[in-house]
């Protein structure tokens, strides 16, 4: 990566189009010595186009607000995982020798959709043969997750609280996160109910925003920057749609497989990760994360967290940005800004929330309720 640009995440006023064109100038003016448009060879836009915002072809909208209207774009859709499987299919792309430089755009527009569409869309991304049309809300899969995962573990609920609190405290450093401002694990048990034993500060807002990241072979990084970020090593995975059809309720294979496929290509240990960021778009997701990452034994990430070692200044710091759960989440968006997220770590550019001495990071972006995932090692 040689350079990376993020919008504000929120409830924003501005459309898809003025979202990916702000992301995409900033990508552009990060790059330390000036960069040309004209040297990109080919972009891909993962989006879900959530509530059906996008008008015909929405990799043409990107051409066109990248000012790269003669470029080849390709959209990817693998719901939340879509900006993930997009970097993924631009590390190809280079790899191959295809390309030399590529530009990987996330997007989504959530908050102009009413509250009943909002549900249909977030619903799409799991299986609605049975768990839809059976009344199973997106909260209530990661509620069963987390039931489950309570009870055979003997884990109370302050360990789904001190995620929560956690990450709204990395939240508040970051000047693009949507929730900026700190809570207490008392205040996430007090929250309402959503989906039991999730309460409503359990789970991740919707959001709107873009991210955009800037990928060069490594012979042509060097004319754009002195310090460019390298991908180590990716991963990729799949799993059954409905959790009825998969072994485990506590598990994600396809994050295993992932990261298994990350950590074989890098040559890296997992010990050498400095820090996470790992897709927690509910308190639980993030403890099964550290689980099938390898960085917790099975149940063993409840008192990971609780010890304190996840947060900004502890061993090893998980989602410094706030995470889905304080940053947001807009959909398509996802895996880009936690490409950008190691972006501006990895140069020691991150300000507040700068993980100290950082050299290597992980992104693990999840697909619906963990039926695609996606993983990615990052070094200097």
């Amino acid at each position: 990566m040689v350079g990376a640009g993020h919008t504000r995440f929120g409830a924003l006023a501005e459309g898809p189009r003025a979202l990916l064109r702000q992301a995409v100038d900033a990508a552009v003016t990060s790059v330390d010595r000036g960069f040309d448009r004209s040297s990109i060879g080919e972009g891909f836009l993962g989006t879900l186009g959530f509530s059906g915002w996008q008008l015909g072809n929405s990799s043409a909208i990107l051409a066109e607000e990248a000012r790269i209207p003669r470029v080849p774009v390709s959209r990817v859709e693998n719901a939340c995982a879509s900006a993930g499987f997009a970097l993924r299919a631009a590390i190809r792309a280079i790899e191959s020798g295809a390309q030399d430089v590529v530009l990987v755009a996330g997007l989504e527009k959530m908050t102009d959709a009413p509250s009943t569409r909002r549900r249909y869309w977030l619903g799409v991304s799991g299986d609605t043969e049975w768990e839809r049309l059976a009344g199973l809300t997106f909260a209530g899969v990661y509620g069963l997750m987390a039931s489950v995962y309570l009870a055979q573990h003997h884990v109370l609920p302050e360990a789904l609280a001190e995620v929560a609190a956690k990450n709204h405290a990395h939240g508040a450093l970051n000047p693009n996160a949507q929730f900026q401002k700190p809570v207490t694990r008392e205040q996430v048990l007090a929250s309402p109910f959503v989906a039991d034993p999730l309460r409503l500060l359990d789970c991740c807002p919707v959001t709107d925003g873009a991210a955009a990241l800037l990928l060069a072979g490594e012979e042509k990084a060097h004319a754009f920057t002195d310090t460019p970020v390298y991908v180590a090593g990716d991963g990729a995975g799949s799993d059954s749609l409905a959790l009825q059809d998969r072994g485990s309720l506590t598990s994600l294979a396809a994050t295993r497989r992932a990261a298994d496929e990350a950590f074989r290509r890098s040559a890296l240990d997992r010990s050498a990760i400095d820090f996470l960021e790992v897709h927690d778009c509910f308190t639980i997701a993030e403890l099964l994360a550290l689980e099938d990452l390898g960085y917790a034994p099975p149940g063993g990430a409840a008192a990971l967290e609780l010890s304190g070692a996840t947060r900004l200044g502890g061993s090893r710091p998980v989602n410094p940005d706030g995470g889905l759960k304080a940053k947001g989440h807009p959909i398509g968006a996802t895996g880009a800004s936690q490409a950008y997220e190691a972006f501006v770590q990895l140069r020691g550019s991150a300000g507040a929330r700068q993980v100290r001495g950082a050299e290597r990071a992980l992104t693990h972006n999840v697909g619906g309720s963990g039926a695609s995932a996606t993983v990615t090692v990052f070094t200097v």
